[in-house]
């Protein structure tokens, strides 16, 4: 009596043991990997690079990169200021700048067809709430 009760007992754990593998493996999540290619941009590589407009003017500065849904939808643009006190912040749309890489100066640029008083009057961003620093 005793060997068909500890033949059962095993029989129930190891087909609870079977249905858990089962189970997890049909609802498992996947894990999705990419690769970054030479021509991509990493947000840390836009930080503080000067923007310029056609007249060579410096009229602001890359200080952080908006993301929607997955993709970029704009970027936050430092105008004025000085040493980080007086910063007037705006939003601009990635197709109004233009952002490009020199191989022979390893360096990132970025290009918009403005004024430095254009971004100055532009509605201000601001860093609080859930876009706190």
């Amino acid at each position: 009596m005793r060997t068909m009760i500890i033949a059962i007992a095993s029989a129930a754990v190891l087909s609870t043991a079977a249905y858990a593998q089962t189970a997890t493996t049909s609802t498992a999540v996947k894990e999705v990997y990419v690769t970054a290619k030479p021509t991509d941009v990493l947000s840390s590589n836009l930080e503080d690079v000067n923007v310029m407009n056609s007249a060579k003017e410096n009229i602001g500065e890359i200080e952080d990169v908006v993301m929607s849904n997955g993709q970029v939808s704009g970027y936050i643009l430092s105008v004025g200021g000085f040493l980080g006190m007086g910063d007037h912040y705006v939003v601009v749309s990635p197709a109004a700048l233009k952002v490009t890489y020199n191989e022979s100066d390893k360096k990132w640029s970025a290009m918009m067809e403005t004024t430095k008083d254009a971004l100055k009057a532009a509605p201000a961003f601001k860093y609080e709430g859930r876009w706190s620093k």
